[in-house]
């Protein structure tokens, strides 16, 4: 699906890029692309180390189907305030404070749309989309996980994986990169993590280009101790099964960064989830795949929403 493809390296005349402030005065860039007649809102959550432009050309699919779209950048992340000292590293002591951003966002954000609140989030977001959901801080009439980060892809398995993070991180500087390199130490083409169509995967180097401080590296040490902590007590939390939200989980089941089996072991749990599964076609960045891939997904996307929620 190629109709929206003017919208990847280019910001809609009609969106706002602006900076609204979390309770804590923190910094956070967002973005807000209203619908002219509105049938509902949606709040797209990013990734680690991803900037709301990566994900242009779906949101315009989604506008056009006449839903407003706001997206933010996480803190430490993009164009927010950044928590390392080296601005090049994505650091997080604990994951809390996004859950706080998340929640406090969606308080003022809901209140100023009609209609059905949908919210989607991509990888890091789809753990702490889901985490919110759980704990109850957000109230979504639907909510899509895109290969969610429900578990972590590791060499040596995520207990061992996460001992290793938990030792690394108390070893030293806890804000230091855990690798050189950006998603995952040894991978000898990043894209092959990622997608397979070449020009999108270009999209997010002209973006960078654009402005070169959005661009962020590889993670810390504590990012990545308590991000396998972190969906480990997800993964066990029995208030999973009381998250009645309706929710499509699309996996990708070579995914090579998150656990596609762990994150489809969660939606078994879900009582209102539906596992939408991609095969060897698909690397991780579903909305960001070859057509054949991206087009599946936004329609599963699609048909949820229509089935689901009221028109």
């Amino acid at each position: 699906m190629t109709r929206f493809a003017a919208h990847r390296r280019a910001l809609p005349a009609d969106a706002r890029v602006s900076t609204w402030h979390a309770a804590d005065g923190w910094p956070i860039r967002r973005f807000d692309w209203p619908a002219v007649t509105p049938r509902g809102a949606i709040l797209f959550q990013t990734g680690r180390g991803d900037v709301f432009e990566k994900y242009l050309e779906s949101f315009a699919h989604w506008h056009d189907a006449g839903w407003s779209v706001s997206a933010f950048d996480w803190r430490g992340q993009g164009g927010s305030g950044r928590l390392s000292a080296d601005r090049n590293v994505g650091h997080a002591d604990d994951f809390a404070p996004w859950i706080a951003d998340l929640a406090d966002f969606w308080r003022g954000w809901a209140a100023e749309h009609d209609g059905p609140r949908v919210v989607i989030g991509h990888s890091m977001g789809g753990f702490l989309v889901l985490r919110a959901l759980v704990d109850r801080v957000i109230a979504a009439d639907a909510a899509v996980l895109v290969a969610p980060m429900l578990g972590l892809r590791s060499p040596v398995g995520a207990r061992v994986g996460g001992w290793l993070a938990a030792l690394m991180r108390r070893a030293g500087d806890p804000a230091r990169a855990a690798w050189k390199g950006h998603e995952r130490p040894g991978a000898r083409d990043r894209r092959l993590l990622l997608t397979a169509d070449h020009d999108r995967y270009a999209d997010e180097g002209w973006w960078y280009q654009q402005s070169p401080e959005l661009k962020l590296g590889p993670p810390s040490w504590a990012w990545l101790a308590e991000a396998f902590a972190a969906t480990d007590r997800l993964r066990r939390d029995p208030a999973l099964a009381r998250m009645m939200v309706p929710t499509p989980m699309l996996l990708a089941d070579r995914d090579a960064l998150v656990d596609s089996a762990a994150a489809a072991a969660i939606g078994a749990q879900l009582p209102d989830a539906e596992v939408v599964r991609f095969g060897a076609e698909a690397a991780h960045e579903l909305l960001r795949e070859a057509d054949p891939v991206r087009d599946r997904a936004l329609a599963a996307i699609d048909r949820f929403l229509d089935e689901r929620l009221e028109r």
